[in-house]
């Protein structure tokens, strides 16, 4: 079995599990872009102890070459407490902010992973001017 074939895409207007991506079409290069990821902006995901997002990855594919790794956001805090699930002190929110600097264009990538449902993955062109 490869990766390929376990991972899940979908709209993330209407999946709450699709990594977004909230990134410009064209950027300057090598000048700092800030690139937005998030899980549930179009359908909010559950974050909850027995229901959330651990993670996500963001990655880049230049037009040539292998990929690259840009960040690895971990979510680590779902409302585990001493008063039992989801009624502990706080919960991560599975959104955060990336700044890079291309120098080619390609294709930004996400993959994200439910504890219940599993990986999910979503694309971005992005064009290096």
């Amino acid at each position: 079995m490869k990766l390929g074939e376990v991972l899940r895409s979908g709209d993330w207007t209407s999946e709450k599990h699709v990594p977004v991506i909230d990134a410009p079409d064209s950027v300057a290069a090598g000048e700092p872009v800030e690139i937005k990821v998030s899980i549930g902006e179009g359908v909010p995901h559950p974050n909850t102890t027995e229901h959330h997002i651990s993670w996500i990855k963001l990655l880049f594919q230049p037009q040539e070459g292998f990929t690259f790794e840009l960040a690895d956001i971990q979510f680590t805090a779902h409302g585990e407490g001493i008063k039992g699930a989801n009624e502990g002190p706080c919960f991560t929110e599975p959104a955060a902010r990336v700044t890079v600097r291309l120098k080619q264009s390609g294709t930004l990538l996400a993959l994200s992973y439910c504890n219940i449902h599993g990986l999910w993955e979503s694309s971005k062109q992005i064009t290096v001017q």
